[in-house]
């Protein structure tokens, strides 16, 4: 089962490429820090844009420079624009070296739940919380069979299956990280 679209962002082309391409789902993760998700999930869509592809073999090969521009056009792709650029240049990398430049083989090839852990996990900028919400956006959304133990008893981007699903989910997070900061 594939989606035709991840209702990750406002965008009806990014949400298309989300659901189209593995890799623009994990850069997608990959810029998922310290900003809303659709602008995290609308980078990959102005990577593509901008750079005229989405390839990976492509991006690792860039010069360093020439992303972080990319990145840094107004509007930018993420509001740390140099040190974001370097990670899904990393990110890129690691596909390539690891996966012969096809993201999707991080899951298609996992042998099974823990496999798919430790897969996401060795993804650069990949902690506990992104193997989590990709897990579960694998499980719910792909119907990875490998991914289905990854998902936790708590919402995540994996229940996203519609505009209105992705502003309830934003709304419930805004509230537990508020519920942190007040016991805190």
């Amino acid at each position: 089962m594939q989606p035709d679209r991840l209702y990750f962002t406002d965008d009806d082309g990014a949400n298309q490429l989300l659901a189209e391409e593995p890799l623009a789902l994990l850069i997608g993760f990959a810029l998922d820090q310290q900003v809303s998700v659709p602008v995290a999930f609308s980078g990959p869509l102005k990577m593509k844009q901008r750079l005229g592809t989405l390839d990976a073999d492509a991006i690792a090969g860039l010069d360093p420079e020439k992303l972080e521009a990319a990145f840094r056009e107004k509007p930018a792709i993420h509001r740390f624009p140099g040190s974001m650029a370097g990670r899904v240049q990393e990110l890129c990398r690691a596909v390539v070296s690891d996966y012969g430049g096809d993201a999707a083989r991080v899951w298609t090839e996992a042998k099974d739940g823990d496999d798919l852990r430790r897969r996401i996990g060795d993804l650069p900028g990949f902690g506990k919380m992104k193997i989590t919400a990709l897990g579960s956006v694998l499980a719910k959304r792909y119907a990875v069979p490998q991914a289905q133990e990854l998902v936790p008893g708590h919402p995540t981007l994996g229940d996203v299956d519609s505009p209105e699903a992705l502003e309830r989910f934003q709304a419930a997070k805004r509230a537990y990280k508020a519920s942190l900061r007040s016991t805190s």
